[in-house]
């Protein structure tokens, strides 16, 4: 292999940047790799807090922007908007000439990436490959799993499952999520400040509630939203609201958060890294249907209202209650996540997924896998 092996990476939205940028951060410390940093979709979007101002502040290089969002935020808009990152994205491949492509999660740029790559023969690395979750999303992710060379799972689950579909064992490695690795390292805001720029009180409950519109069921996100929003409104607990991603579905999902109003509430449209871990370590419950309150949320003991069928299949732990969209399955769920009880029941809990060392045994392999015949020749084994 040459001296240096470059490696491009891609992130298109704040979840799936949680994953990368520890990886990225050692990447940048190997001698032997170098990063080339694509930044698209909702980090280049100001109605979604243009996280990509995130990215730089938090010292790292990005090397292309791939504007590809189309406005309406529809399941039409979504599909031609990834045919507009999958033009875009092969001519960034023929400027770089990257080793390797490495990627994360289940969104849709990730997929073109993915098929960008393999038929331009460069492997493609894949982080938190082969779980399941009950949308579009978890159909993306096993799509990825196809066009991928090398895949890093977060557990045994996940390992079994993509071996199960066929995936050679040699490319499939058990690393833990590498989104962890910050937060059980205390790489997070104080109690104190997360209650300075929320304004809060940490002598009171405080609900995170993130809910994204789930794509299939778009024409009934506002009703979905709507339910647990009167929950919030009845509860009148601290609350801070996180907007969602832009799946469709999620114009109206804002509209809904932005006539909300309580002086209980913070809405926020993007929240930095550090803020949010802080923000997990002080909340009482985290609601809604975000991967974050079944992958992160377990590290901090945080109970989780996890709401419809967004996660459904997901490996879980504890920390989490399981309903419907119904107004008072939602109540009585974070009434008893919120109780000292359920609190209680969650202390010394593990997370199911990885104990916080995954990025160096990610870039370990990044930096000595072989790149030859075999590694790109892909076969299924069944």
């Amino acid at each position: 292999m040459s001296a240096t092996r470059k490696i491009l990476v891609v992130t298109g939205s704040r979840g799936e940047w949680g994953y990368i940028r520890p990886v990225l951060a050692r990447i940048d410390r190997h001698p032997r790799l170098d990063y080339v940093l694509v930044a698209t979709n909702m980090h280049l979007l100001p109605e979604f807090g243009s996280s990509l101002r995130e990215i730089v502040a938090d010292g790292f290089r990005v090397d292309q922007k791939i504007f590809m969002a189309l406005d309406g935020y529809t399941n039409a808009t979504m599909a031609k908007s990834l045919g507009i990152f999958l033009s875009s994205f092969v001519d960034t491949l023929e400027r770089v000439q990257p080793d390797i492509i490495l990627l994360a999660g289940d969104r849709g740029e990730q997929l073109m990436a993915a098929i960008a790559g393999a038929h331009g023969n460069i492997p493609v690395a894949h982080i938190q490959a082969g779980e399941v979750s009950g949308n579009i999303d978890g159909q993306t992710r096993h799509a990825i799993a196809r066009y991928a060379h090398i895949h890093f799972a977060a557990n045994d689950d996940a390992v079994e499952r993509l071996r199960r579909s066929g995936e050679e064992a040699f490319r499939v490695h058990n690393v833990g999520a590498p989104q962890l690795d910050e937060l059980l390292g205390a790489d997070y805001e104080s109690a104190k400040d997360v209650a300075k720029h929320l304004r809060f009180s940490l002598d009171r409950p405080i609900i995170l509630m993130v809910q994204h519109p789930v794509t299939e069921q778009a024409r009934s996100a506002a009703e979905q939203i709507e339910m647990t929003l009167s929950v919030l409104a009845e509860l009148k607990e601290q609350t801070v609201i996180i907007y969602p991603n832009n799946d469709a579905g999620s114009t109206v999902v804002r509209e809904k958060i932005d006539a909300f109003r309580g002086p209980w509430l913070r809405v926020e449209r993007n929240v930095p890294r550090r803020l949010y871990a802080g923000l997990m370590r002080v909340a009482s419950v985290i609601v809604g249907n975000s991967s974050s309150g079944l992958l992160e949320a377990p590290s901090f003991e945080l109970p989780c209202v996890n709401i419809g069928r967004r996660q459904q299949g997901r490996l879980q732990g504890r920390n989490v209650i399981n309903v419907e969209h119904d107004r008072r399955e939602i109540l009585r769920a974070l009434r008893r996540a919120m109780s000292p009880e359920f609190k209680k029941s969650l202390v010394g809990m593990k997370n199911p997924y990885g104990d916080g060392k995954a990025s160096d045994r990610i870039v370990d392999i990044l930096a000595t896998c072989a790149i030859d015949e075999r590694l790109l020749v892909k076969s299924l084994t069944y």
